[in-house]
């Protein structure tokens, strides 16, 4: 188990190095990154920082081409942040976790029928099954209830001022 003091540092670096890439490199290669984790070495000389590039290989390839050319001015930004003997000497790892999680749920989606294309009892009859079941409400069969509601509401009534029992 890692020590308290890796785990911050690790946070550190990757907090460092995303804004970093969000807010300062200009290099047109380093797009679509999202910085996803980072791992520090036990002696704090290395660091693993571990990012998801969206594109096609050939941009992936691109972005961390730019990314490794980057790599010096990510690592002063750290430094500057972290009060450190050594500042970590950075390796970027591409993870396609993200990719293909993105990939999996696609053909899940295409594999299983959405709610709207699974057949209901309904389906052939259309709007006019709708319309029918409105058309056969009759309020002259209803009308009964309505008698029922306002004599309990009565009986509610006296329970709640009190006139009926003794509390």
């Amino acid at each position: 188990m890692k020590s308290r003091r890796l785990l911050k540092a690790a946070e550190a670096v990757r907090e460092v190095v995303s804004t970093t890439i969000l807010f300062h490199i200009r290099d047109p290669r380093v797009k679509n990154v999202t910085v996803l984790g980072a791992d520090v070495a036990g002696d704090m000389r290395t660091a693993k920082v571990y990012v998801s590039v969206m594109g096609t290989p050939k941009q992936q390839s691109l972005c961390m081409h730019g990314l490794e050319s980057a790599k010096g001015f990510i690592q002063s930004k750290i430094a500057d942040r972290m009060q450190t003997r050594y500042t970590p000497v950075l390796k970027f790892v591409l993870d396609q976790g993200v990719k293909k999680s993105a990939e999996t749920s696609q053909l899940l989606r295409d594999v299983i029928p959405d709610e709207e294309t699974v057949p209901d009892e309904h389906a052939d009859e259309g709007e006019d099954a709708e319309l029918d079941l409105v058309d056969d409400y009759d309020a002259d069969d209803y009308e009964d209830f309505d008698d029922v509601d306002d004599e309990s509401e009565e009986g509610m009534d006296e329970e709640d001022s009190g006139e009926s029992g003794g509390r």
